[in-house]
């Protein structure tokens, strides 16, 4: 049986301070919670670049056909 994860931050050095430890754990709250915040953006960012150039393509002046703005010529 497989063992329940655990929500609490494991330290990697030596045991710490409680005085600075507790700053210390806000430091790395906020260190994982950007880092989770940035790749989740970069994987949005990667799957809604090309659709967003098409929607707008698609909406530009000239209305040309979604072959034409697919084609690299």
């Amino acid at each position: 049986m497989a063992a329940k994860p655990s929500l609490k931050i494991k330290g990697k050095g030596k045991g710490t301070k409680a005085s600075s430890s507790s700053s210390s754990s806000k430091y790395e709250l906020v260190k994982e919670w950007t880092n989770w915040s940035l790749k989740k953006a970069k994987v949005a960012t990667q799957y809604g670049f090309i659709p967003l150039i098409i929607v707008v393509g698609m909406n530009s002046d000239p209305k040309p056909h979604l072959f034409q703005l697919l084609s690299p010529v």
